[in-house]
């Protein structure tokens, strides 16, 4: 088990998407939806900075809806993708976009995209490689490479004693094998974060049970 500071990895593989230029806005989606999943809700304000390729197609390739609609937690599949900027509006969410045609970012589809709720603040950076698989390479300031192959929990919980057994001892006693489990945390008995890799995709019931632990945040299986 690794315990370093914001060091995991995320990539999603083969999605089923809802719009144009598919294979291109399904990473956007799914990186969006790493934000929800982390953040825990959908925030108030957005601030998508797009950098190089992105910044020059992401209205006419639909990223601008991807993106949107995965920081509200849709699904790649989900027909709303279409509809998302209307109806982030009809929420009252203030989007913004950051525009950075000439960046020197390390990859042409490159989005760091930051957000907020009242004091609470998160930003994340990812990359679309292609095919709807992403890596996020930045997490609140602090280095990362993610990239998962297999079926995930990412786990938001307070920094208490005794969180990573509970969550362990469910899994195990469904019989889920953990391929690999990252843990990192903001500061002691702050927010900490779990991400797990298993060797199951039938976590749906460990799932509801890990959202009933004291001191859980929330809880999302990628599959």
């Amino acid at each position: 088990m690794n315990t370093q500071k914001f060091q995991s990895v995320f990539d999603i593989i083969g999605p089923v998407m809802i719009g144009p230029s598919s294979s291109h806005t399904a990473g956007a989606v799914r990186i969006g939806k790493v934000v929800h999943s982390i953040f825990g809700e959908i925030p108030d304000e957005v601030t998508f900075h797009l950098y190089n390729s992105f910044a020059k197609t992401y209205q006419g390739h639909g990223t601008d809806k991807a993106l949107v609609a995965g920081i509200m937690g849709m699904d790649t599949d989900n027909p709303d993708i279409k509809q998302s900027l209307e109806i982030a509006h009809q929420k009252g969410i203030k989007i913004y976009w950051d525009i950075l045609k000439d960046s020197n970012a390390p990859h042409p589809n490159t989005v760091k995209i930051s957000v907020k709720k009242d004091d609470k603040n998160m930003s994340i950076t990812g990359i679309s490689i292609g095919g709807g698989n992403i890596q996020v390479t930045e997490l609140n300031g602090f280095s990362i490479s993610l990239s998962m192959n297999n079926p995930t929990l990412i786990i938001v919980h307070k920094d208490v004693p005794g969180m990573i057994a509970k969550v362990s001892d469910i899994l195990s006693a469904n019989n889920i094998n953990i391929a690999q489990m990252n843990v990192t945390r903001e500061s002691a008995g702050k927010k900490a974060i779990m991400i797990i890799e298993v060797d199951s995709r039938e976590c749906q019931e460990s799932v509801k049970l890990i959202a009933k632990i004291p001191h859980l945040y929330n809880v999302n299986f990628f599959d």
